[in-house]
């Protein structure tokens, strides 16, 4: 007598991501607009289906949830404000079944500390509210053009590392300047990287090698980060440090120790050395501090203004950061920023300028 031991059609195991209730950015209700005289958007902003909200349709992995946050680029100081409004139905990353979300910023190309702005952390909850405005500044228009913007929503963890929910990717091109451009976005998964075996990563390792050794040999610029000076003519050059931006990172914990050194070359008996305060463990230093050179116009046409900014470092030698040179030999903004400086007359020019590993001519020594 034979004995039926089949188990039956086998069934799909549920994932444990199945158990715990998610909500469909599909599901969003139309919510009435507040009118704000103003012109900027509400403090919560409009919901999902709102006319002037851009958005975008997704798959069925849309179960990460929806962003809503606004883009304004003011284009008179060279900022970038993104004002993050909230979050609705993130997908569950604690055991719970809830998640303690925070919201991060990086400009690409270029992700670093540097540009790496970020919300505080909402505890236990899928429909996050923020209402916090993060400000990147040096922006030029340049960099609206051709960089982009990544926001992620991710998940604290504060005994494991932080785990990523979703982002969204927004071209700056897309921003008109000072015109706020309000978004409510379903996150999606970041772009798959590819998975290439050792021999090829080794041989991209290599390629980089080499194309960083031909860089150096060819003298390329790299670029150190962003200075926002001030001159002005009294009689007599007023030199303005405002602030540095995005500066590389020289230390080992990702920050650096910047000051700020002012030359007026030639300067045959050394005197025209000017230093400003050190800024401790920081990216984007503010100083506003300023500087006077009693000098004629006459000589001030035969010289050169050089601007470098250092990491300091306790008891061995500072790590050149980056620079800048403005004068009548120098070309593009600096050269623009100077002339405008001695045709002010008592005014104040304030200009954004891009620190750059070398300087033609300069050797640098702290």
């Amino acid at each position: 007598m034979a004995i039926d031991v089949s188990p039956g059609p086998i069934r799909p195991i549920r994932q444990i991501s199945a158990y715990f209730p998610r909500l469909s950015p599909a599901s969003c209700v139309s919510e009435p607009r507040v009118a704000n005289p103003a012109g900027f958007p509400s403090a919560l902003g409009p919901a999902c289906g709102a006319s002037d909200v851009e958005s975008c349709d997704s798959d069925d992995s849309t179960s990460l949830g929806t962003l809503e946050f606004s883009l304004l680029y003011d284009r008179s100081t060279s900022s970038l404000h993104c004002t993050v409004f909230r979050a609705k139905g993130l997908k569950p990353m604690d055991f719970n079944g809830l998640a303690d979300p925070y919201v991060k910023l990086h400009l690409l190309p270029g992700a670093c500390k540097a540009n790496k702005l970020k919300t505080r952390t909402v505890r236990n909850c899928l429909n996050p509210v923020w209402n916090e405005t993060l400000t990147y500044c040096g922006i030029t228009e340049d960099d609206m053009h051709r960089r982009t913007l990544r926001i992620s929503v991710c998940d604290e963890d504060r005994l494991t590392h932080n785990e990523l929910i979703g982002e969204v990717r927004v071209a700056l091109r897309r921003v008109k300047p000072d015109q706020a451009k309000h978004y409510n976005v379903c996150l999606e998964h970041p772009p798959p990287l590819s998975s290439p075996t050792t021999m090829s990563a080794a041989l991209r390792g290599i390629s980089c090698y080499l194309r960083e050794g031909e860089s150096e040999q060819q003298g390329v610029l790299e670029e150190r980060g962003r200075l926002l000076l001030a001159e002005g003519w009294r009689p007599g050059l007023r030199v303005g440090i405002v602030r540095c931006a995005h500066l590389a990172a020289m230390d080992v914990n990702g920050f650096s120790d910047p000051y700020v050194k002012i030359y007026l070359k030639p300067d045959v008996h050394k005197k025209s050395k000017h230093k400003t305060a050190i800024m401790k463990k920081t990216l984007n230093p503010e100083y506003n501090e300023e500087f006077f050179y009693e000098i004629s116009l006459a000589e001030l046409s035969e010289k050169t203004l050089e601007i470098t900014v250092w990491d300091y470092d306790l008891g061995k030698s500072n790590d050149f950061i980056g620079g800048v040179s403005l004068g009548c030999q120098s070309q593009g903004e600096p050269l623009r920023h100077w002339l405008d400086c001695l045709k002010s007359r008592g005014g104040r020019v304030e200009r954004w300028h891009t620190l750059t590993n070398k300087l033609p001519g300069s050797t640098f020594h702290d």
